[in-house]
């Protein structure tokens, strides 16, 4: 079985693909792979490490347009690497896989997510509008930094913090677009967070929607 998880960042992706690795399942974290990538760019002058998130920056910053690209760059490098092995011979064939994706897995273009599709099972961990509203709570509370595409742009008279609040919903509606557009399965926040939901049940899902 090859799966491939897609959906918001904090949405339940690394916890289920780290489960699958129990069962046998080889994962590949994205994420991870790509911190490998920026390593050497991820240190302060005085040589100590930094978060990807604190290189990132926040989009009103001057250099972020082009640490977003660079992150994407690695990000599409990443994907390919993975889908190369996928697509290899031998012992690789009859894997269990499970691709534990970034929230802006859907912006590395329609070749690799067309590849990905044919290669993998796509599941979307689903974010509902009430859990998409409390994200945002969350965020304005606490801004990270994230891939923002072209999805943020200040209006006049916006402080920096305002321009995050009003744009950030906007980007998660737009995500939660792409992510249906290319699921082959989709599960629902409240099925991922029930107390008698467990990883049987999260295959059973799965198998239940592949044999439709």
């Amino acid at each position: 079985m090859r799966l491939s998880f897609i959906g918001m960042s904090g949405i339940g992706k690394s916890y289920w693909s780290s489960q699958l690795v129990e069962r046998g399942f080889k994962r590949f974290c994205c994420d991870d792979l790509i911190a490998k990538k920026l390593a050497p760019q991820l240190a302060r002058p005085d040589g100590s490490p930094m978060s990807m998130g604190e290189w990132m920056g926040f989009p009103f910053e001057p250099d972020y347009a082009n640490r977003q690209a660079q992150y994407l760059k690695y990000e599409i490098e990443v994907m390919h690497e993975i889908l190369n092995h996928l697509e290899g011979n031998g012992n690789h064939r009859y894997e269990n896989v499970v691709i534990d994706t970034t929230g802006s897995v859907i912006y590395t273009g329609r070749d690799i997510l067309e590849k990905l599709k044919r290669q993998t099972r796509i599941v979307y961990l689903d974010a509902p509008l009430a859990v998409q509203e409390r994200m945002r709570r969350a965020y304005v509370a606490h801004p990270t930094p994230i891939l923002w595409g072209d999805k943020f742009n200040k209006e006049a008279g916006e402080s920096n913090e305002e321009a995050l609040a009003r744009c950030y919903p906007q980007l998660l509606s737009y995500r939660a677009c792409l992510y249906e557009q290319w699921m082959d399965v989709c599960i629902d926040y409240e099925t991922l967070r029930s107390e008698r939901f467990n990883l049987d049940e999260f295959l059973k899902l799965i198998l239940a929607e592949q044999a439709r």
